[in-house]
């Protein structure tokens, strides 16, 4: 089994900073696209940022010019700059391993709350 824990949410500001982290562990042989989600209330989940294990990044419109995503080892993580109340969410880091007996899932954390406030 595999399990991602993230941190690092929180209450800030409008035009603050804050930065998410998520940390893998479990049976992991490989991690390959690693990423975030958020979720707003009435909202359907959508992505904010990914990263492939190829270095290929994608973000949302919303998001480019004021979030990065990087990643360390088994972790990844989301430096959010000059947030707005709409990034109001909770935010899931999102992970594809490849296990220990080579089969490949998805996993999720269970979310950290950001909240931007006006």
């Amino acid at each position: 089994q595999v399990q991602l824990v993230e941190s690092g949410g929180g209450l800030v500001q409008a035009g603050g900073s804050l930065r998410l982290s998520c940390t893998a562990s479990g049976s992991i042989l490989r991690l390959d696209t690693m990423g975030w989600y958020r979720q707003a209330p009435g909202k359907q989940r959508e992505l904010v940022a990914e990263l492939t294990k190829g270095g290929v990044t994608n973000r949302a419109d919303s998001v480019k010019g004021r979030f990065a995503i990087s990643r360390g080892a088994n972790a990844v993580y989301l430096h959010m700059n000059n947030l707005e109340a709409e990034d109001t969410s909770v935010y899931y880091c999102y992970a594809r391993v490849v296990m220990g007996d080579l089969t490949t899932g998805d996993y999720w954390g269970r979310g950290t709350q950001v909240t931007v406030s006006a």
